[in-house]
């Protein structure tokens, strides 16, 4: 199947790089490669983008689609963006952006079990070679780790009755597919609140998604390291589509602009730590009202941008 994936904030993210027609960028979620295409439009010969991504299907995509040789690809995790730049002979970038999430790809591939719409065997890696899976989250987990999953990656008020109704259906039986789960899910939630922020299994697959992935613990050190290699004056740009890697991001920049560790009341910094960046967007740029009714998966998005100083 064709990797589909429309981008999100496509110009928006781009334009906010500053795109030099001799620098070198890294697409650390290359994905549909819609980013990373319109990056490469704008480069002259010189130019390069490095794009990283765990997920196979995403590479061989890059691959078929972009017949360029600007473009170097590598699988890896973004948190690990100092050994991918560095593995690409690349040691100093001009400008960073980061596609958090899943992609349009895996969620419509039923296959690949991150929708508890389509039924599919229950797994959600994007990197379908580690060794975790939603299967093992969800029938090997405590009932005290369901809670806290549920609770702090899916923010759902209903966690300890979800846990517990997960718990006693596997007791019964294995949990195999992706509709066993959600008909579980749903049946934990009093039925007035069924119908509150769209399907009831939703917050608890994101959850589980990001317990598998791992992905909001990749975005702090996906963040320092990036600044590690970041020319001055280039950019940082990355969207969100959750409060919880919002708060990551932009707390992550704040940390940049403001590193000083020393208490509030003292009059003068005594710690050294510097400045290292500036954030450009003190609000987060969201998408237009064409994109929104164009793209309903861009209606959570939000762009945040930071520059080295």
């Amino acid at each position: 199947m064709e990797f589909s994936h429309v981008s999100v904030l496509l110009h928006e993210t781009v334009d906010s790089l500053n795109i030099k027609p001799d620098g070198v960028y890294v697409d650390c979620t290359l994905g549909g490669a819609g980013h990373t295409s319109l990056i490469l439009s704008k480069l002259g010969k010189n130019g390069m983008v490095i794009g990283i991504d765990r997920d196979d299907d995403a590479l061989l995509n890059a691959k078929n689609k972009i017949n360029d040789s600007r473009l170097v690809t590598v699988k890896d995790n973004f948190e690990n963006i100092l050994s991918a730049v560095n593995s690409a002979g690349v040691t100093k970038v001009d400008g960073i952006l980061m596609d958090l999430g899943v992609s349009s790809h895996q969620l419509d591939v039923a296959e690949r079990g991150f929708s508890y719409m389509q039924d599919a065997d229950l797994d959600m890696r994007m990197d379908q070679t580690a060794p975790l899976t939603a299967y093992e989250v969800v029938n090997t987990y405590s009932d005290k780790d369901l809670i806290r999953i549920l609770r702090d990656y899916g923010e759902e008020r209903f966690a300890p009755q979800i846990a517990n109704r997960i718990c006693k259906a596997r007791s019964e039986a294995e949990i195999k597919t992706t509709l066993q789960l959600s008909e579980i899910i749903t049946s934990a939630i009093p039925a007035k609140f069924r119908r509150e922020g769209g399907h009831p299994a939703k917050r608890s697959f994101q959850a589980i998604r990001i317990e598998v992935n791992g992905e909001l613990d990749c975005i702090p050190k996906a963040i320092e390291d990036g600044m590690k290699i970041l020319n001055k004056g280039g950019r940082m740009s990355i969207i969100t589509f959750h409060s919880l890697e919002d708060r990551l991001v932009k707390n992550g920049f704040k940390k940049l602009e403001n590193p000083c560790t020393c208490p509030s009341d003292f009059p003068v910094c005594v710690c050294g730590k510097e400045q290292i960046a500036t954030v450009i967007t003190k609000k987060p740029i969201l998408p237009s009202e064409e994109e929104l009714q164009n793209n309903s998966r861009s209606h959570s998005a939000k762009l945040r941008v930071c520059e080295r100083v």
